[in-house]
């Protein structure tokens, strides 16, 4: 049976309750500004007429346009972000090109903020999304790092953010600039760049008291020397186990008042070149941000969270993965060229490393059954049917389970999903892209079945319900008739 934990649960049925083991690893993957006012002289009875001449013309223009934009529907504006995103020029944030140090290229009259990731690639995407959500709230510049292959094999190179997200769109949504590593730093730099963090990780728990590694720090070559946060950026009483801290207690380190004040212990030294550096100020930087919420934790799973609603919601597909992800789709469904994609209804079951909550119980009484998966999904085609008047009857499946005979199961029902062997996706594309792809296909359904306590379930369910106003269902396992309801 599946073990509990103290976290609070959700007051919705249908959504994700309170999971029973959490980790921080998701190693899951698939099978296989205002401007100046301008002084504008008293013009001359000449440019007078000719200023009321094109008055009649402009201003009928002008209304048409603005009676077009209040009555054009929202989701073509939706569909036109990456076209009309403003130009937050690279140009404007850094100094120049990539250089082999990084504080070369930072200007003098720009702030920043960082972090790194250690964790499963969905768990890192919600780290991103919190360094993000510190960036709008303490008024710094992201440089985001590169998504590393913690899952997927060490000999795998690491992945820009920008091949996953389109940056055009969201620096739009978000109404800051944004900036990746590579653009700052030279990534065939060998050069040791020295900088002082804060480690949050020490100050919420106590199992390790070392900062929070990443290999990251390798890519970049960096030397970092990290200083403990305060106590007090702990969300929790320190006698509760849990690890999270919350945003605006370590957006307080960003300002200069409540940095200088929290400097009580001594910076460690770094692991290289053994220098002892207080946190820097124009490169706020801590070293774990999976572990924050606003009023409470794992707040990506409640409607309210604000890194969700201001940050992940608009953490949009680059749109060759996207494209990439739909002819997958089509080929799955056997869509013909001259047709529109069809909608579907998306899955995602996660047993692989679930196997290890099952304690001593057989895999077909502790995970839930292909029947009782068939059972939500007809409660998500029964609300499509109910509340938006369509009839979706293709599924398109994402697991990570490799017993083939659980598989025909799947083909039994009549569902379909990627065979990335048959389709040599690896050898095409790389090792990143059926994980990459499982989360665009998760993400398209016109509604989405997920697996109870999978953070890949919980951004999936949170971009069809976001997105497509999509039904979602969480099927839930541990025990015989856990879903039962």
């Amino acid at each position: 049976m599946v073990k509990e934990s103290g976290r609070r649960e959700s007051s919705e049925e249908s959504l994700l309750a309170t999971p029973a083991h959490y980790c921080d690893d998701d190693p899951e993957e698939p099978y296989i500004f205002p401007s100046r006012r301008s002084f504008i002289p008293h013009p001359s009875d000449k440019l007078r007429k000719l200023a009321i001449a094109l008055a009649f013309v402009v201003i009928p223009v002008v209304a048409l346009g603005t009676i077009v934009f209040l009555f054009t529907p929202s989701y073509i504006y939706g569909e036109l972000d990456t076209l009309v995103a403003p130009n937050h020029y690279v140009q404007s944030y850094v100094v120049g090109p990539p250089t082999l140090n990084f504080r070369d290229n930072l200007r003098n009259d720009t702030k920043y903020i960082t972090s790194w990731i250690s964790a499963g690639w969905t768990n890192d995407v919600m780290t991103y999304g919190n360094l993000l959500y510190l960036a709008i709230i303490t008024d710094r510049v992201p440089i985001i790092p590169k998504f590393i292959p913690s899952h997927i094999g060490g000999d795998t190179p690491p992945i820009a953010f920008g091949d996953v997200f389109d940056i055009p769109r969201l620096q739009n949504a978000l109404g800051i600039p944004i900036l990746e590593w590579h653009q700052v730093k030279d990534v065939d730099s060998q050069n040791i760049d020295q900088v002082g963090c804060w480690t949050v990780w020490e100050a919420v728990q106590n199992d390790e008291h070392t900062p929070r590694g990443s290999s990251l720090t390798e890519w970049l070559k960096l030397d970092i020397s990290y200083t403990r946060a305060p106590d007090w950026v702990k969300m929790t009483p320190p006698g509760v186990q849990d690890r999270h801290s919350s945003f605006w207690s370590l957006a307080t380190l960003a300002f200069p008042e409540e940095r200088l004040d929290s400097i009580r212990q001594a910076p460690y030294p770094s692991p290289q070149l053994h220098v002892s550096l207080p946190p820097d100020d124009q490169l706020l930087c801590y070293d774990y941000l999976y572990y924050v919420g606003a009023e409470r934790p794992w707040e990506w799973e409640l409607d309210y969270s604000p890194a969700w609603r201001f940050v992940g919601q608009h953490m949009r597909w680059n749109a060759t993965l996207e494209k990439i992800a739909d002819g997958y789709a089509r080929r799955a469904m056997n869509i013909p060229d001259n047709e529109p994609t069809p909608a579907f209804i998306s899955i995602h079951v996660r047993h692989g490393d679930f196997r290890t909550y099952c304690d001593d119980l057989p895999e077909d009484q502790c995970f839930a059954p292909l029947p009782v998966i068939a059972r939500r999904v007809s409660e998500v085609q029964q609300e499509l049917r109910e509340r938006k008047g369509i009839d979706v009857t293709r599924v398109i499946m994402t697991s990570d389970e490799r017993d083939p005979n659980w598989w025909s199961g799947v083909r039994d029902l009549g569902w379909t999903w990627i065979d990335y062997a048959a389709e040599h996706t690896v050898e095409t594309y790389g090792k990143w892209y059926p994980v990459l792809i499982d989360a665009v296909l998760q993400s398209s359904g016109a509604g989405f079945v997920g697996t109870y306590s999978s953070t890949m379930t919980t951004l999936a369910r949170r971009r069809v319900e976001t997105w497509h106003d999509g039904p979602i269902r969480v099927t839930r396992w541990g025990f015989p008739g856990a879903d039962d309801h």
